[in-house]
């Protein structure tokens, strides 16, 4: 064992930070550091994102064929730079509403250290900047690498999913109707079309996976805000639970839930047996966690589905990839 294992262990068994050597005080305050921006990029959820891309990229498998790991690897790359590079737009254009939290619970689910690290200060405005001009820039370079017209429509979405997600970061600070969320989360809704068209044409498929998508994304947006109300009352943000209260945010969720299973029926034609199944499976979690929803009188109640939403998103793209190889 190195002399720095040993020094770490030793650490670790009697908390004497005196005893340490320099080289492991510096690479302890390193791993410090970085926390506020693993926080700033959620990066517990890192694996989301390119599985759900990457759904929509073997979806145009089974249409066009061109299957490739090459192609495999860029996509999911494209994945996780793009969409880092929004969560952390996301907080600079709130970083000033965000400081007006006043519980945690929901900071404390979609951060794995609990913070948020614009409004605390641990991530200045200026880096955060920096750090989503470096992600777009990554992601933009491979997306030049994608074949025409492929990298153009894939360009094209990333700018709209950027401009969208500003504008309803501020639109829903003032609104009547909820019109920040109806237009913001077709970025969202967008995210695995765009994986589609990596090597897919805008098309009658690419179209049925947004339809079924977007009512999704809406019902999860419900489910989030029901649990954040509380925060949301205080950023003063018109979000759908402010708008119609309690039960108009619930019955929000369970409509456009309905809608999805709805066009989920139709969404399933275009699948092969494994991903059918995986649509099935889903869609039982989405109903237990509606029925958490109906039933639930609290922000604790409501926080328990929100993981049965992201469950089932999970098993709906990770068996539409099984799906193409069986």
């Amino acid at each position: 064992m190195s002399t720095t294992r040993i020094n770490l262990v030793f650490f670790y068994l009697c908390g004497g930070y005196l005893f340490l050597n320099d080289e492991v005080r510096q690479r302890l305050m390193a791993l410090e550091s970085l926390k506020p921006y693993l926080d700033l990029t959620r990066i517990h959820f890192f694996f989301v994102w390119p599985l759900l891309f990457c759904s929509g990229l073997f979806l145009s498998f089974q249409v066009y064929g061109g299957f490739s790991w090459g192609l495999v690897g860029r996509a999911a790359l494209i994945a996780l730079l793009g969409f880092e590079a929004g969560l952390v737009l996301n907080d600079l254009v709130d970083g000033e509403v965000d400081a007006r939290d006043v519980e945690g619970s929901l900071t404390r689910y979609w951060r794995p250290f609990g913070t948020r690290p614009i409004p605390v200060g641990s991530v200045s405005p200026g880096r955060a900047g920096a750090l989503f001009l470096f992600l777009v820039a990554g992601a933009s370079a491979l997306i030049y690498t994608l074949p025409y017209p492929n990298s153009v429509y894939v360009f094209a979405l990333m700018v709209y999913s950027y401009c969208v997600e500003a504008f309803y970061q501020v639109k829903k600070r003032d609104q009547g109707a909820p019109l920040a969320q109806l237009l913001g989360r077709t970025d969202f809704s967008l995210f695995p079309v765009a994986g589609y068209l990596c090597n897919g044409m805008p098309d009658g498929v690419a179209l049925l996976y947004f339809l079924f998508f977007y009512p999704f994304a809406q019902a999860h947006l419900g489910a989030n805000d029901i649990v954040d109300a509380v925060n949301d009352e205080a950023r003063g943000l018109v979000t759908v639970p402010i708008i119609y209260g309690t039960r108009g945010a619930k019955r929000w969720i369970h409509i456009l839930t309905g809608i999805h299973v709805a066009v989920a029926l139709l969404f399933a034609r275009v699948h092969g047996r494994v991903a059918v199944v995986g649509l099935g499976v889903g869609l039982l979690l989405l109903f237990a966690a509606n029925l958490l929803i109906h039933r639930g009188g609290s922000q604790v109640e409501w926080l328990r589905a929100l993981p049965l939403f992201h469950v089932a998103m999970l098993v709906y793209v990770v068996s539409m990839i099984a799906d193409y190889f069986v």
